[in-house]
């Protein structure tokens, strides 16, 4: 029985770990050759040694999500190794904490260039090649709550994550005569590496999730894998949230 990415080739920035890591054992697991990018060498290679032994094909690639160049030789590569590109999920981003009135001009240029920047171009590179194959496309965007809903000292963060899901019903305009779908996943609070540093996260988010915990990485991971899949491929310029029901209430943490 075939799987339902078999044969397909993605690439997935930011996936060292956390949900960028689990989208990729998910792709894979179902049949994806996956490239996975995180800007550490040795998470990458770690990464995608994990994959490899659990699930299927994962070829590391370490560099900068957010410089065109590298994006343009991350298409190149899924070409040269596996003859093309289906799916592009732009998952890498850069969370900067920072009151408004003291917010550095530095820390802007990081937020936007990566978040916003990256995405761009990684949606930009992945379409052209997708358009020369003739046969369509998904690309994905990692929005997130507080693209929504306002959240202290985010301000940065959350126009940059609104902005995305803009992008990407601007895109249905221009990618939709190629049989490319464009769309946005917005996690809500989620435990990973990173968020359980803070002791205090986990029981936080329980209390103020009406669903009673903060999501997992497969949580958005398997929304993800929903809209790349063929079961979505008429599905376009949307924004699925995952957050537990949080942005129905939104009581600050």
């Amino acid at each position: 029985m075939a799987k339902v990415f078999e044969n397909q080739v993605v690439i997935v920035t930011g996936a060292g770990q956390g949900i960028g890591l689990e989208i990729c054992s998910d792709l894979a697991m179902n049949g994806a050759r996956v490239i996975l990018n995180d800007i550490e060498e040795s998470l990458a290679r770690e990464a995608a040694d994990k994959v490899n032994k659990k699930h299927g094909i994962c070829l590391p690639m370490h560099g900068d999500a957010s410089d065109p160049v590298f994006i343009q030789s991350m298409v190149d590569e899924a070409v040269r190794s596996f003859g093309r590109l289906d799916i592009a999920v732009a998952n890498a981003g850069i969370t900067l904490f920072g009151d408004f009135l003291e917010y550095a001009h530095e820390d802007l240029m990081k937020v936007v260039g990566l978040n916003l920047g990256g995405s761009f171009f990684l949606a930009q590179s992945a379409a052209r090649q997708m358009k020369q194959q003739g046969e369509g496309g998904s690309i994905l965007f990692m929005s997130s709550v507080t693209g929504h809903q306002a959240h202290k000292n985010l301000a940065a963060y959350g126009m940059t994550k609104a902005a995305l899901e803009m992008l990407a019903k601007n895109l249905v305009i221009e990618l939709s005569q190629y049989k490319i779908n464009v769309n946005c996943v917005a996690p809500g609070a989620t435990k990973t590496e990173r968020t359980m540093q803070d002791e205090t996260y986990d029981n936080t988010w329980k209390n103020i999730t009406p669903m009673g915990r903060p999501a997992m990485p497969a949580d958005i991971a398997a929304a993800v894998s929903f809209l790349v899949s063929p079961s979505a491929r008429h599905v376009t310029g949307q924004t699925l949230v995952v957050d537990g029901g949080w942005t129905s209430v939104s009581p600050n943490p």
